[in-house]
């Protein structure tokens, strides 16, 4: 009865193992994933304030796209 009692905690022991293993290698993908999620944003933001300075401001023009002509017609 011990033998197997010793064998049953040893398989637990080796399953602890590879499971604390396993969240070690997902905490340190999830803190990589975070990083690069957080620089993809600012660099997402510092394209829209690219795009909208690169905008023509439509009031100050007078003009609308709704306005113009399609080129096929």
């Amino acid at each position: 009865m011990d033998d197997q009692i010793d064998a049953r905690l040893a398989e637990m022991e080796v399953k602890l193992a590879f499971q604390d293993e396993l969240l070690d290698t997902l905490n340190a993908t999830v803190a990589r994933q975070q990083k690069e999620m957080e620089l993809l944003q600012q660099q997402m933001r510092l394209l829209y304030q690219q795009f909208r300075q690169a905008q023509p401001d439509d009031a100050a023009s007078g003009l609308s796209l709704r306005d113009e002509i399609p080129p096929h017609y």
